[in-house]
């Protein structure tokens, strides 16, 4: 117990760490980047700014001073809750980012979660009929869908479900008016679609491998000896038994999902973190692009040390579970 608690405690320290180190990075790689970041804040305005009112401006926003000072000054204000203004919107960037993380919540959420069960379906599909006709052809079905870009499938489905048959919404995340989560659902639709299809092999094929790997076990030759059905023995015990491996991959897969997301929600002009982290950018939004930077970095640190810490957890269950069972 004590050895578990120390472990938990020193990858709690690891994300500490993780998050300040990419707090640097993005400090100050952002603020080296070349931009004004004076016309987010006073747009035009500042074409018709003297140089003494520049200065001023900059004083005000706290620009004028090292980047070292600015930085401490920002971690400090940071760990009391306060992530400063946000030039743009010209309030707390915590409150704007208030405003649509749960669209990108609800959007990453609903594609993770289908992702994962047609790949497993896939995996399973593939692994009970390996190496026949079906399961090549569904290998390169997946292969084709796992190479196209996120963007692209999001075009083409705008084209024909958009633009030719006018059956669902191309843009936004509900209709002006229109406040009940059907219409949240129908505005979900085409970016969900766009990231399952192109990311689901990804899942599939890697559990497809675990499995194939798991089928081939000495148990599993026990269960079938003792006259299980070939459903019994993947659903009840092999599925079982890979679950640290999917877990693995569900932490792994992470990053490639909200990176996918957020290009999406750039196609589908879907109000989420990824595109306002877009226009952070663009505007030299720097208080905001940190937190979104931050947001989505520990968002995927943290997935990643919970997969190892569960890893840890049900790795000595799996394999008392398997030895009672030869």
């Amino acid at each position: 117990m004590r050895n578990r608690v120390t472990y938990i405690a020193g990858k709690i320290g690891q994300l500490i760490l993780s998050v300040f180190v990419m707090s640097l990075i993005v400090f100050f790689v952002s603020r080296l980047a070349p931009g004004n970041p004076l016309r987010a804040y006073y747009g035009e305005a500042i074409e018709r700014m003297s140089r003494e009112q520049l200065q001023n401006a900059e004083h005000r926003l706290g620009l004028d001073d090292s980047l070292i000072t600015q930085y401490f000054r920002w971690l400090g204000n940071a760990l009391h809750g306060d992530f400063g203004i946000s030039y743009q919107y010209k309030q707390p960037a915590i409150d704007v980012i208030g405003q649509v993380w749960s669209n990108t919540a609800w959007l990453t959420g609903v594609s993770m979660v289908l992702i994962f069960v047609i790949g497993i379906l896939t995996a399973v599909f593939c692994v009970r009929r390996e190496g026949k006709l079906a399961d090549r052809v569904m290998c390169r079905i997946g292969v084709a869908a796992g190479n196209v870009p996120e963007f692209f499938v999001a075009l083409i489905l705008i084209l024909i479900f958009s633009v030719t048959l006018s059956w669902l919404p191309q843009s936004g995340s509900g209709t002006i008016g229109e406040t009940g989560p059907a219409d949240r659902l129908l505005h979900l639709i085409l970016p969900v679609a766009s990231i399952v299809i192109s990311h689901f092999w990804y899942c599939g094929y890697l559990i497809r491998n675990r499995l194939s790997e798991e089928t081939s076990k000495e148990y599993v030759l026990m269960c079938k000896v003792k006259g299980l059905s070939e459903t019994a023995i993947i659903y009840k015990h092999c599925l079982r038994n890979i679950m640290p491996s999917i877990i693995s991959i569900m932490a792994i897969f992470l990053p490639h999902l909200l990176g996918g997301a957020y290009v999406v929600e750039i196609v589908f002009s879907y109000p989420g973190l990824g595109k306002l982290g877009l226009e952070s950018a663009r505007y030299h939004d720097y208080n905001m692009l940190m937190l979104i930077c931050l947001i989505t970095g520990a968002a995927v640190i943290t997935a990643n040390i919970l997969a190892q810490i569960a890893n840890q957890c049900l790795s000595p269950e799996r394999e008392e579970e398997r030895g009672q069972m030869l």
